[in-house]
């Protein structure tokens, strides 16, 4: 399949349009309205309980497949150099989850099996459940304590253009694909979240570098 989309691209890609710069930029500009949009229709309310239950909570936990658990692990990384106790589930190191803890589940489709499988253990232990995804109505979505709706195109979004075939071939270019648009807009959230949570923690710049890995 490789070989084949490599030859496509090297029979029908016109040299302009390899070198022309400007296509790049205008993915970056689509990207950037998307954010704006989505910040426009933030529930507030949620955001205001997650921060608190984060606050409250005795460990935070987070978990995600694929991107989205990268984007986790980053947010993860942000709260242990806070001083929070936070965990990245599936890790051989992470512990066990208890009722007074919380876990952040990170599914732009709320439909991922291992992660709807887990959040629905989460509940079955009393765990507080937050859930950052684009889908209000999603598996993850109706069990959650806390929905976090960033309404994003996801990679399970269908797909009745046949937009990655038209972008290869040129009929419309820029469009992010699969689930970039929820992906980067659930990092830039919950870096969002970080920036409040220094306000409520009080922590200063040099506290948060002083926690940083020194054995990189």
């Amino acid at each position: 399949m490789r070989t084949q989309l490599n030859t496509f691209w090297r029979t029908s890609m016109k040299k302009d349009q390899v070198n022309d710069c400007k296509d790049v930029i205008l993915s970056m500009e689509l990207m950037v309205d998307n954010l704006s949009d989505v910040v426009k229709m933030l529930d507030c309310q949620a955001i205001e309980s997650m921060l608190q239950k984060i606050m409250e909570g005795e460990r935070v936990f987070v978990m995600g497949a694929g991107r989205s658990g990268l984007v986790a692990k980053a947010f993860a990384m942000r709260l242990m150099h806070l001083g929070f106790s936070v965990y990245v589930v599936g890790e051989t190191t992470t512990p066990a989850v208890h009722p007074q803890d919380v876990v952040i589940a990170i599914s732009g489709s709320g439909e991922t099996r291992s992660i709807a499988n887990l959040g629905r253990i989460v509940k079955e232990i009393g765990s507080t459940l937050i859930t950052v995804t684009s889908k209000k109505d999603s598996s993850l979505g109706k069990i959650s304590d806390i929905t976090m709706v960033l309404p994003s195109k996801t990679k399970n979004d269908h797909d009745a253009g046949g937009s990655l075939e038209k972008n290869m071939r040129g009929d419309y270019k820029n469009l992010p694909p699969l689930g970039t648009a929820f992906e980067i807009t659930s990092l830039v959230f919950l870096d969002s979240v970080i920036a409040q949570l220094i306000t409520l923690t009080g922590a200063s710049e040099a506290e948060l570098k002083s926690r940083h890995t020194n054995i990189e």
